[in-house]
């Protein structure tokens, strides 16, 4: 088990839990499925952005200014959300004990969430090739298809998942085995 994420996750075990395995999100920029219609959707609203500001500059400068906050959301959609994103997982953890998911997150502001393994439903699992992927808790909702990898955005909240783990199979067969044994 990696000492860092075990003892990031440590203080949030009681009395007598011990971590069976710990995990982390994949690192850095990462490409998702819904960039197929984010990368085209976020040029177009930035380019957009940028005509409307360059042309309203030449009448009024109001309308110019009416068009920054949306050349400055253009941005975050071209560039920041994968900054975003990447610094997210980086301080997100997750671990596995006799009874519970743990996940830990956030930079700012550090959110736990402690998923009884008993009682979980409609537990998935996607992999890779390489054998990474990702493991999703509860119902999804079908309407969010499009919107993974918008965690970040306000109001993005979707069901709990560990996400962009190694060896996703291992993990799964883990809970599985753990919600089978009592």
């Amino acid at each position: 088990m990696d000492f860092n994420i075990t003892t990031e996750l440590q203080q949030h075990l009681e009395r007598n839990e011990k971590l069976i395995w710990v995990g982390q999100p994949k690192k850095g920029i990462v490409f998702r499925s819904a960039d197929i219609f984010l990368i085209p959707f976020s040029l177009l609203w930035c380019g957009f952005a940028f005509f409307w500001v360059i042309m309203a500059s030449k009448g009024s400068i109001f309308f110019a200014m009416f068009g920054i906050p949306f050349v400055v959301i253009g941005l975050i959609f071209v560039f920041g959300r994968f900054i975003i994103d990447a610094k997210q997982r980086d301080s997100t953890y997750y671990g596995l004990t006799e009874d519970r998911i743990i996940i830990k997150s956030g930079r700012f502001k550090k959110t736990i969430k402690s998923l009884n393994i008993r009682t979980l439903s409609d537990i998935e699992y996607n992999e890779k090739s390489d054998g990474s992927g990702t493991i999703n808790i509860g119902p999804k909702n079908p309407f969010m298809m499009w919107g993974n990898g918008m965690n970040w955005w306000p109001g993005m909240k979707f069901t709990p998942s560990l996400d962009m783990i190694q060896n996703v199979k291992e993990v799964y067969s883990k809970i599985i085995e753990i919600q089978k044994s009592k």
